[in-house]
């Protein structure tokens, strides 16, 4: 089931568009820092937690099941864009270094949480598993692959995978004769 429009205006979004699905089965934060474009899908299990930086969802993008947009660094993903299954994307990272504690119920003094913008431009497609991590870019019409890190930005239309991750080849930009 999804959540009919009034149940979306009563979560308090930012903005929604036409046509929204999103699963009564996952779960929403930050509703009134999340903008959500038309002809979207956010399926069952997913975790959309915005903070102070908002979460900005564009035209025609799929968020599979159980797939994470968490982080209180800003979250863009443009028209097209396609997440698929238990892809997460963090725009806040707690310092592994050792020199700080880390978590959530711990006293920001006491923290170095790296928060940064994660951009996913228009027609970029994540792979099942896909882990994007705070501060990157994901050009226009790139394609990760299942299982992949990415920690770094990357350039338009590649495809790329692995860990660690590498261009495999470029990628067409016929999808775009199809736009709507």
């Amino acid at each position: 089931m999804f959540y009919t429009k009034e149940e979306l205006t009563e979560m308090g979004f930012k903005s929604f568009g036409e046509n929204v699905l999103i699963s009564d089965k996952s779960s929403i934060y930050g509703a009134k820092n999340i903008e959500i474009g038309s002809n979207v899908r956010i399926d069952d299990f997913c975790i959309i937690s915005a903070g102070e930086g908002g979460i900005k969802i564009g035209n025609y993008v799929h968020i599979a099941c159980y797939a994470h947009l968490i982080g209180s660094g800003q979250i863009i993903v443009e028209d097209h864009a396609q997440i698929s299954g238990k892809v997460s994307i963090y725009s806040s990272s707690d310092d592994f270094s050792g020199d700080y504690l880390v978590g959530p119920t711990v006293p920001k003094e006491f923290t170095n949480v790296k928060s940064l913008t994660v951009h996913l431009k228009k027609y970029v497609i994540l792979g099942c598993n896909v882990v994007v991590l705070p501060g990157v870019t994901i050009g226009e019409g790139t394609a990760i692959g299942a299982l992949s890190l990415v920690s770094k930005s990357l350039a338009e239309y590649g495809i790329y995978g692995g860990n660690p991750l590498r261009l495999i080849k470029e990628r067409t930009k016929g999808m775009q004769k199809y736009e709507i």
